[in-house]
């Protein structure tokens, strides 16, 4: 684009030296050319970045359903081998742990905002040390949130887990879990994070999470002094 808009000069310069018809005329026409070209060049690194984001989203799309595909088959085949042992006692606990994760799955997928859903549904393909457990009410609403609040709620919760996922250390192999709690309380959205394990200072992280939701309509409060437990909550308009 710099270098579209310099060589206006060179027309430009003749205009100003000879004030010539024809000069102003091609200069005229330079600009337009100038402008279209500038035009046509936006259009296509527009479209080159819609689709680089296009196959990122395709990629984690698959990872997540292999993942997904990956869990399913394990369970079967425990659920298989206990039928073909006569353990029915520990086939009907697997069938129980089956039903649970696909409530679960389900409820996260009735949250009504998309871009959360496909992160919470994805994390575990992340490769991340940090074990996210997900508890939804069945009672909560996201999709009656305004388009903004909505988007901020994402946001905030996304990097909320960020905050956490990057916070403290860990041993090689190890992980720690965080319990991800979605909850309506009256008219308010309730997030809860809570720790199960160390997540490095409280104090650090309190500030780290505070900085998250400056400028949004949310609060952030930490539930424990000396824990890195904290809980956002979001106003629903009436």
């Amino acid at each position: 684009m710099a270098i579209f808009a310099i060589s206006v000069a060179v027309p430009l310069f003749f205009v100003i030296q000879y004030r010539s018809v024809v000069w102003s005329i091609l200069l005229v026409l330079w600009v337009a050319a100038v402008f279209a070209g500038g035009f046509i060049l936006l259009t296509r690194l527009h479209e080159k970045e819609q689709q680089a984001l296009l196959r990122s989203f395709e990629q984690a799309a698959i990872r997540t359903l292999n993942h997904h595909r990956h869990d399913w088959m394990n369970d079967l085949q425990i659920l298989y081998g206990y039928i073909q042992l006569g353990k029915i006692d520990k086939a009907v606990q697997c069938v129980e742990r089956i039903k649970e994760r696909m409530n679960q799955e389900s409820k996260i997928s009735k949250l009504g905002i998309p871009s959360l859903v496909f992160y919470l549904q994805s994390f575990r393909t992340s490769g991340s040390s940090l074990e996210l457990e997900i508890t939804v009410d069945p009672d909560i609403q996201l999709d009656k949130l305004s388009p903004e609040d909505g988007a901020d709620l994402a946001a905030v919760i996304m990097q909320t887990v960020r905050a956490y996922q990057y916070s403290g250390r860990v041993s090689w192999g190890d992980t720690r879990k965080l319990l991800l709690t979605l909850r309506q309380e009256d008219t308010d959205v309730i997030v809860s994070f809570e720790e199960d394990g160390s997540m490095g200072d409280p104090e650090l992280l309190k500030q780290q999470i505070y900085k998250v939701v400056q400028g949004k309509r949310m609060k952030a409060e930490q539930l424990h002094p000396s824990q890195a437990s904290f809980q956002l909550r979001l106003p629903c308009e009436s």
